[in-house]
């Protein structure tokens, strides 16, 4: 009598297998290795936290902040955008869930697919779908987060409020910088799952093409927060 597990471990081919926890474990270690090396040398997402605190700490030094709240409501416009293309994202990808017989027999016509069964297909429609439900997630969350900042900058103390010594300009600065700095680090995860779904699309083709693209993926999001033209003009 087969165990639960080898039933599990049934359900894919082992290539199938090595491929998706390479791109899971690829996902997370990435994630842990950024947030470390961030601590280390300014990265992209660091560096443009380096601003923030400059700007909020341009607010303590402005009555007027209808800029600033207009910064913040374009900022947060992004992360809602994106959200709200993810629910039609999952909503076609559901609807393949429903006509996955069609949806497959189609991506047997394509060049190079991998010829799987429907259990396998409906597999990898499943990670897919808890990609994209993950970026969904970050998204909503970081149009929470800028909104809580928007909530600190509308609240700030007026200029003399800080000028009399009442407020602590750097302590503001610090707790409002960091706030917006959360916000753009969950955009920034909800990005990095959008890029990475990419990758799962390659394993329609091969478990291979899966493990390829997770590579060239990572190596992409390497490149671009930690050796880009944008980050080399920030640290400047």
């Amino acid at each position: 009598m087969p165990t639960s597990l080898e039933h599990l471990l049934s359900v894919l081919p082992w290539q199938d297998w090595t491929a998706l926890v390479l791109f899971f474990i690829s996902w997370i270690g990435y994630v842990l290795f950024a947030k470390r090396r961030a601590k280390a040398e300014r990265t992209l997402l660091s560096s443009t936290n380096h601003y923030r605190r400059l700007w909020m700490l341009q607010v303590t030094h402005r009555d007027q902040r209808i800029v600033d709240a207009a910064v913040t409501q374009n900022l947060a416009s992004s992360p809602s955008f994106w959200a709200s293309t993810t629910i039609l994202v999952l909503g076609g990808l559901l609807a393949v869930l429903g006509t996955n017989d069609k949806a497959s027999e189609l991506v047997k016509d394509l060049p190079f697919a991998a010829r799987t069964s429907m259990l396998v297909f409906d597999v990898k429609i499943l990670v897919l779908l808890t990609v994209f439900i993950y970026a969904f997630f970050r998204f909503t969350w970081s149009m929470r987060v800028y909104s809580f900042g928007a909530i600190m900058v509308g609240s700030a103390p007026n200029v003399d409020v800080f000028t009399r010594g009442e407020a602590d300009r750097k302590e503001f600065a610090d707790r409002a910088g960091k706030l917006m700095g959360m916000a753009a680090e969950s955009f920034n995860d909800g990005l990095r799952a959008y890029y990475l779904s990419f990758a799962v699309i390659g394993w329609f083709m091969s478990p291979f093409a899966f493990v390829l693209g997770t590579l060239a993926v990572l190596w992409v999001l390497y490149r671009r927060e930690f050796h880009s033209d944008v980050l080399a003009i920030l640290r400047a």
